[in-house]
């Protein structure tokens, strides 16, 4: 077998080419691109402060028809749930033993009134005999005191027959109000008492009506604070615009006000009432009716809004935001929300004023990352999603804040 010798030469210039492959430039990756996100600008804005209440209606005017002399009921004279003017007779009460008791008085007064005749002129003539010592002063002294108790059985006689006189037109039973009646308590032939004071009735005045609502005293001590502290702007209770949700979950046509904030906090319940007056016109709103109410305490001009899809939640439920900082790096943010505002969430705090947050992009957005921050492009905000919301603002806007019951985080 013969081998061949390859030369020395041929193999150092082989190997050299080898190693000037391995050596040689090696071929770079492309550059990453930096992902760009859609930004909002936070910015203070003019929002109205809406709270939402629960409560109940109640009548403007309630009074209990009750007896006020003894007798037998004698008829009814009104239709149960009817309409009733201040005034009007609902019942007649037997007045014949009032009527008696009238008489007797009257006769008694003028028995008294006759006696006081005779005993005046008696003693006005025992002072013409007294001055001539015709009779004894003694004589005249007793003349002039029975003219006297004479008087005195007169004005008696004529209180007991105004007292007489009012009971008898007691058996008159009539409305102290105007308003509507409900169930009848008695049946003609019922016998009523006046020391019982028997219930006969109930009218109640439902035009307008009030409705007493419920609030926490922690929410009204928050915003008597903020109100304090010049956050928020309040025009008088007179102006506050108060918009009432029914129990099928509808609008109330008439917008109210408030009347007064009680000034005593319930100590079993920590809360305070709210009470404001409506409309009644149709008599929808009933007493005892649950409803809530939309009370619009003042603006917010300093409130910071970001759009719904720029804020998620964590695992906690806490709501939390992307930012893109000075340095254009992603910043994870922990917030506090106190409601919505149209398609907006109010921030009470974990933003400032001039912050970028993500809205459009979130996807490819990363706390640490750096990005491509641009204008964000959200489509406008319809007008009647605006208005679903609440009363418009005092400012002229179409849209409220209220209370989110979704952001347990607030």
């Amino acid at each position: 077998m013969r081998v061949e010798r390859v030369p020395f030469r041929l193999i150092s210039a082989a190997t050299a080419a080898v190693l000037l492959a391995a050596c040689g430039p090696k071929q770079s990756a492309p550059p990453q691109q930096t992902p760009e996100v859609g930004v909002v600008t936070v910015q203070p804005t003019a929002v109205p402060v809406v709270t939402e209440l629960p409560g109940r209606t109640s009548a403007f005017l309630v009074a209990q028809v009750r007896a006020r002399v003894d007798g037998i009921v004698l008829r009814r004279e009104f239709t149960e749930g009817g309409e009733v003017k201040a005034g009007q007779r609902l019942y007649k009460i037997d007045p014949a033993p009032y009527i008696a008791t009238l008489n007797n008085a009257k006769a008694t007064l003028a028995k008294a009134q006759a006696n006081l005749v005779s005993t005046t002129a008696q003693a006005n003539r025992f002072k013409v005999l007294v001055a001539a010592n015709a009779v004894s002063k003694q004589d005249y002294d007793n003349a002039v005191a029975s003219a006297g108790q004479a008087a005195a059985d007169v004005a008696a006689g004529k209180a007991a027959v105004d007292t007489a006189q009012i009971n008898l037109g007691y058996t008159d039973v009539t409305s102290p109000v105007t308003g509507q009646i409900g169930v009848s308590q008695v049946t003609p032939g019922a016998y009523v008492q006046a020391s019982a004071a028997t219930l006969l009735a109930t009218v109640q005045q439902l035009d307008p009506v009030y409705v007493d609502l419920t609030q926490s005293s922690l929410d009204g001590l928050k915003l008597r604070r903020e109100v304090q502290e010049g956050r928020l702007k309040t025009s008088g209770p007179d102006a506050a615009k108060v918009s009432l949700i029914l129990e099928d979950g509808r609008t109330y046509s008439e917008k109210g006000k408030l009347q007064f904030t009680d000034v005593t906090v319930d100590q079993t319940t920590g809360s305070v009432t709210v009470r404001a007056i409506f409309k009644n016109t149709d008599k929808v709103l009933l007493p005892g009716m649950f409803v809530r109410a939309r009370i619009e305490e003042g603006i917010n001009d300093n409130a910071l809004v970001v759009p719904q899809v720029g804020i998620t939640h964590d695992q906690k439920g806490q709501p939390t935001a992307l930012v893109v900082n000075a340095s254009n790096k992603v910043e994870l943010r922990q917030l506090v929300t106190s409601g919505t505002y149209g398609s907006n969430w109010v921030v009470e705090s974990g933003l400032k004023a001039g912050d970028r947050v993500i809205v459009q992009g979130t996807d490819k957005a990363h706390p640490g990352q750096e990005v491509k921050a641009v204008a964000a492009q959200l489509p406008a905000t319809p007008a009647s999603d605006a208005s679903a919301q609440g009363a418009p603002a005092a400012s002229g806007a179409t849209q409220t804040a209220q209370p989110a019951s979704a952001a347990s985080g607030a």
